[in-house]
């Protein structure tokens, strides 16, 4: 039996997350008792019709999430296997997820969604630590949550920590916002300046291939790899659940997205949770899962 406890910020998609798992055949019940965790348990095991279960718990329960370590306990002692998924996000998402629901933080009725927010990540610290998996949905689309819930609990593709998001973009429109490392490939043969390739894309093979002809694109390919290796379980290690890689040249279309896509090509080859998007080709990404 596969015995899930879904937990975290408030407002960082719990609820969300309960009907996805449900979709997958998740038998789900939102908002329980912690001290009811074994009950739970003992009736799913006797029934032998249902065998994933997801619970969510949360601090709505007041001073009843304090049982919530107690109740851990009483499934172990009984033999009972669980995991935790943590969903986390900022206190600036969460602050605007609030007042654009116009609702009120369950720990501060009151008094500011700020305080609210601190009093409850102070009342998460334990569990969070203890939490098998933790999902930052800070700057995650809906979909792109789905796609994580999917993978883990459906399709048994492991939880890597970290969802990758390589984007292609041109700098005349700007820097994504959410990059959190940005490459500039100005530097390459622009194909836009050939007329039998101006109207293509990197997503076309006659561009892609007139960019990687280049040694230079060859080469920065495998150092940027060879960061990245090294980077990335750097980022897993200091807690980071999303990275967005920015690939830029002028208007977005034919040198980024082709670099872009070769490098999607090389890091799917050793990770799942990668995503590839082109804010300026007009085209849709893929998803490696």
């Amino acid at each position: 039996m596969k015995f899930l406890i879904v937990t975290g910020m408030s407002g960082a998609g719990k609820t969300t997350v309960l009907k996805f798992l449900e979709d997958i055949n998740y038998f789900c019940a939102d908002n329980i008792p912690p001290m009811l965790l074994l009950k739970f348990a003992e009736l799913f095991e006797q029934s032998k019709e249902i065998d994933k279960i997801a619970l969510g718990i949360d601090i709505r329960g007041g001073k009843m999430f304090k049982d919530l370590f107690e109740g851990l306990r009483q499934l172990t002692d009984s033999g009972f296997d669980y995991e935790i998924l943590f969903l986390d996000a900022s206190d600036r998402t969460l602050i605007n997820r609030f007042k654009e629901t116009r609702r009120s933080h369950p720990l501060s009725r009151n008094g500011s969604i700020e305080e609210g927010i601190k009093k409850e990540r102070d009342m998460l610290k334990n569990v969070k630590e203890r939490s098998n998996y933790i999902i930052d949905t800070s700057k995650t689309l809906t979909k792109e949550l789905k796609e994580q819930i999917n993978n883990i609990f459906l399709l048994n593709s492991g939880f890597e920590g970290l969802m990758i998001t390589i984007c292609s973009f041109g700098f005349k429109y700007g820097i994504p916002a959410d990059s959190d490392l940005v490459f500039d490939v100005r530097f390459l043969p622009n194909p836009y300046y050939i007329p039998e390739l101006k109207e293509f894309t990197g997503n076309d093979k006659p561009v892609y291939d007139y960019v990687m002809s280049f040694d230079e694109s060859r080469v920065f390919i495998d150092k940027l790899m060879d960061m990245l290796e090294f980077l990335i379980p750097q980022y897993i290690k200091e807690g980071k659940t999303r990275l967005v890689i920015s690939v830029g040249c002028t208007g977005g279309k034919h040198r980024s997205v082709s670099i872009s896509n070769a490098l999607f090509e090389k890091i799917s080859q050793k990770r799942s949770n990668v995503t590839i998007k082109h804010l300026e080709s007009g085209e849709s990404g893929r998803t490696r899962r």
